[in-house]
């Protein structure tokens, strides 16, 4: 599932995130959602998140089973 629905990501998911540095070559991490910083219920690059490990990024996918 993609990230650019905030109604498909919710604290506690598993999702693959760009953090801000990776922008330009596209790498993605993964993590768990702590916290949903994106206010708007769509972003078109992606919900902004931040991690249970503090990193913040743009969601790319959910992972599967955790919606």
């Amino acid at each position: 599932m993609d990230g650019l629905s905030r109604t498909n990501i919710k604290a506690g998911d598993r999702v693959l995130i760009v953090l801000k540095q990776d922008q330009r070559s596209g790498k993605t991490t993964e993590g768990v959602v702590k916290d949903i910083l994106t206010k708007s219920s769509t972003h078109p690059h992606g919900i902004k998140v931040r991690l249970v490990s503090g990193e913040v990024g743009r969601v790319k996918e959910v992972s599967p089973g955790d919606s």
